[in-house]
C-alpha cells in the first residue's frame, strides 16, 4: 500500500523557465530546457519530497491564450487539463520583462480555477527581475515569491507555501510495480496516436508535424488487472542528425534512457514508408537496452508493403528475432493485441526454466549434431543453469572457455530461443570453462 500523491502543476507563458523549475524541484534533468519558446508541449509528470511530503509534479506547455500556432491550442488543453488535476498550481512568470498583458490573462484562468495558486516570479539572479518583483502583486494571486529556477534561488521558500497548501493524507491504494513498456521509433510513425489510442485519452499531442513529441511521457494504467506504465518517446533520427538542434539532441537522450528503463519495447514502424534501416537500427538500441522487444507496422490500412519480405528481413537483421503485428492508428485495427502481447512478452523476460529441464534440453541439443569449436576440436557441455531474469541469464559450463566463438554462441542462443520460442526476448548466455571453475 501507498499513499494518494497530491499534483502540482507548474503552469506559466513559454518560455519563462517552467521545465528549469521542474527539473529543480524534482531533482532530475527529465524535462528537456532550451532557449527557445515552445519546448515542452505534453504533461511531464515527476516525483519530489521536501518537508516530509512526496507528491507529483507536472511541468506543462507554454500557455499563450493569442497564438494561432499549429500545435498552440493541444498545448492549451493539455495545460489546463493538468490544472484540473492539481490540488496546487505553480504560475510561474518571467520577472526580467515585468507584468505582461499574458500574466493577467493566466492569473484570471487560474483564479477561475479554484485551485490554490503560487505565484513564482522568475529569474531573481538578474537585477531587474529583483526591482519588479512588487509589480506582481497586480495579478492578485497574494505575495509573490522570488525565484532562479537555474541556480535554486528561492525555491525551497517555495516549496514551503507548496508543502503549507498540500491537501492532507488522500488515502492509500495498492500499487504494484507496473510493467514498463516504451513505444519508440522515427518520428511520425504514430506513437502518440497508439498510445492515446491505448489509453483512451488524449494524453499526448498528436499532429501531421515531426519531432511533435519531445520528451518521454510516462502513463500509468492498469489493463486487465496488470499494472502498466506507458512511455511515449520523442522520434529517433539517425546519430548524425540529432544534433542539428539541442532540443532534437536531448530528446534523442531521453527516448533511448526511456528504454534503459523499460521492460518492453515496442518499435513502431511507418508500414506505408517500409521497413528501412533506421528501423532496424532502432531495434538494435532496444536489444541493447536488454529490453524485450516486439515490431509494430503502423498504418497498416494504407500500405503495399510486403510483410513476408519485411519480417524476412527483422529476423535476419535483429538477433532477438522479435515478433510482431499489423496495426493501425487510424482504424483501429490490431490495438486490442497490442497490450496483451506486451504482458506476454513481460512474462517470457522475467520466467525461468527449471536448472533439470534446461539440462535434459542442453543433452538434447548434443544429440542433434556435434557441437564442434574453433580447430575442429569438440565442445563438451557439462551443465546448464539459468541464473537470472529480466533479461533471461543463463550460464553454460563447458571443458574450456576458449573453444567458444560466436558461430557456436548464437547456434546454442537461437537454439534456445526457438525452442523456447523466446522471440524478442534478449538472452544472455555466460560460459565458464572447466579450467576456471576448478583453477
Amino acid at each position: 500500500m501507498s499513499a494518494v500523491k497530491p499534483r502540482v502543476a507548474i503552469v506559466g507563458y513559454p518560455n519563462v523557465g517552467k521545465s528549469t523549475l521542474f527539473n529543480r524541484i524534482t531533482g532530475t534533468r527529465d524535462a528537456v530546457v532550451a532557449p527557445q519558446p515552445g519546448v515542452t508541449r505534453d504533461r511531464k509528470e515527476g516525483e519530489a519530497e521536501w518537508g516530509g511530503r512526496t507528491f507529483v509534479v507536472v511541468d506543462t506547455g507554454g500557455i499563450d491564450l493569442l497564438n494561432e500556432e499549429p500545435l498552440v491550442d493541444d498545448v492549451r488543453r493539455q495545460a489546463q487539463q493538468a490544472i484540473d488535476e492539481a490540488a496546487v498550481t505553480i504560475f510561474v512568470v518571467d520577472g526580467r520583462i515585468g507584468v505582461a498583458p499574458q500574466d493577467h490573462e493566466i492569473a484570471s484562468l487560474l483564479r477561475r480555477s479554484g485551485v490554490p495558486v503560487l505565484l513564482a516570479v522568475n529569474k531573481q539572479d538578474a537585477r531587474v527581475a529583483q526591482e519588479s518583483l512588487h509589480e506582481y502583486w497586480e495579478l492578485g494571486l497574494g505575495e509573490p515569491l522570488g525565484v532562479s529556477a537555474e541556480h535554486g534561488l528561492g525555491v525551497g521558500d517555495l516549496l514551503d507555501e507548496v508543502v503549507k497548501v498540500l491537501p492532507e493524507d488522500m488515502g492509500e491504494i495498492e500499487t504494484p510495480t507496473p510493467i514498463r513498456v516504451a513505444l519508440v521509433g522515427r518520428p511520425n510513425v504514430g506513437k502518440s496516436s497508439l498510445l492515446n489510442l491505448l489509453l483512451g485519452d488524449e494524453r499526448t499531442i498528436v499532429s501531421a508535424l515531426p519531432g511533435t513529441t519531445r520528451d518521454a511521457i510516462d502513463t500509468d494504467l492498469i489493463f486487465d488487472e496488470t499494472a502498466m506504465t506507458l512511455i511515449d518517446t520523442a522520434g529517433l533520427r539517425r546519430p548524425g542528425k540529432r544534433t542539428a538542434t539541442d532540443v532534437e539532441y536531448y530528446s534523442s537522450l531521453r527516448a533511448l534512457r526511456a528504454l534503459e528503463r523499460c521492460d518492453i519495447a515496442l518499435v513502431v514502424i511507418d508500414a506505408e514508408e517500409g521497413l528501412v534501416d533506421l528501423d532496424l537500427q532502432i531495434a538494435w538500441e532496444a536489444q541493447r537496452a536488454k529490453c524485450a522487444t516486439a515490431i509494430l507496422f503502423n498504418k497498416w490500412d494504407i500500405t503495399t508493403l510486403d510483410l513476408d519480405m519485411a519480417t524476412a528481413r527483422l529476423k535476419t537483421k535483429v538477433q532477438t528475432k522479435p515478433r510482431w503485428l499489423t496495426v493501425s492508428a487510424l482504424s483501429g485495427r490490431g490495438i486490442d493485441r497490442i497490450l496483451p502481447l506486451a504482458r506476454e512478452l513481460y512474462g517470457q523476460y522475467s520466467d525461468r526454466i527449471p536448472t533439470a529441464e534446461l539440462n535434459r534440453w542442453l543433452e538434447g541439443l548434443k544429440s542433434r549434431r556435434p557441437l564442434v569449436a574453433k580447430g575442429g576440436k569438440s565442445i563438451k557441455t557439462f551443465y546448464m543453469v539459468q541464473y537470472g531474469s529480466q533479461p533471461p541469464r543463463f550460464k553454460v559450463m563447458v571443458n574450456a572457455r576458449a573453444l567458444v566463438n560466436k558461430p557456436f554462441a548464437y547456434y546454442l542462443e537461437n537454439r534456445l530461443r526457438e525452442d523456447y520460442e523466446l522471440w524478442g526476448i534478449p538472452l544472455v548466455i555466460d560460459f565458464e570453462g572447466k579450467e576456471e571453475r576448478y583453477s
